[in-house]
């Protein structure tokens, strides 16, 4: 019998949204650290913060990413939300500055984290 997705809040100034994450030693890595408040950093349409005590696994290391992917970058212990165009970005795609490894999605519209760009936390929770 298959575990269901685990599911995570993701909280930036009034925008709160679910995701579901991936079934991989690295998702199930980040979900373990939750809850985690952090200050967030902006780059491009992308939030970024540092989570540590994840274990990178790298099972879906890669430079292709979508808008509402949820990925991890181990160099950096940080947690990477996609929501539009990064300044790696040629068409409309996010790109990321180095490979991630994509841990989860976004359920839903995933671009209302361009209404909260000037927020200065972000909250993940479990779900």
């Amino acid at each position: 019998m298959t575990e269901p997705a685990k599911r995570i809040r993701i909280l930036v100034g009034e925008v709160r949204l679910e995701a579901e994450l991936k079934r991989t030693k690295t998702a199930a890595a980040v979900y373990a650290v939750l809850p985690v408040q952090a200050p967030v950093n902006v780059w491009g349409e992308e939030f970024y913060f540092k989570i540590p005590g994840v274990v990178d696994y790298r099972e879906t290391a890669t430079n292709r990413v979508a808008v509402g992917d949820i990925a991890y970058w181990g160099a950096g212990q940080v947690l990477a939300i996609f929501f539009g165009r990064t300044p790696m970005s040629t068409g409309a795609d996010p790109v990321p500055a180095d490979r991630v490894n994509v841990v989860g999605q976004i359920v839903g519209d995933a671009t209302q984290l361009r209404c909260v760009m000037e927020a200065a936390t972000i909250r993940v929770e479990r779900g």
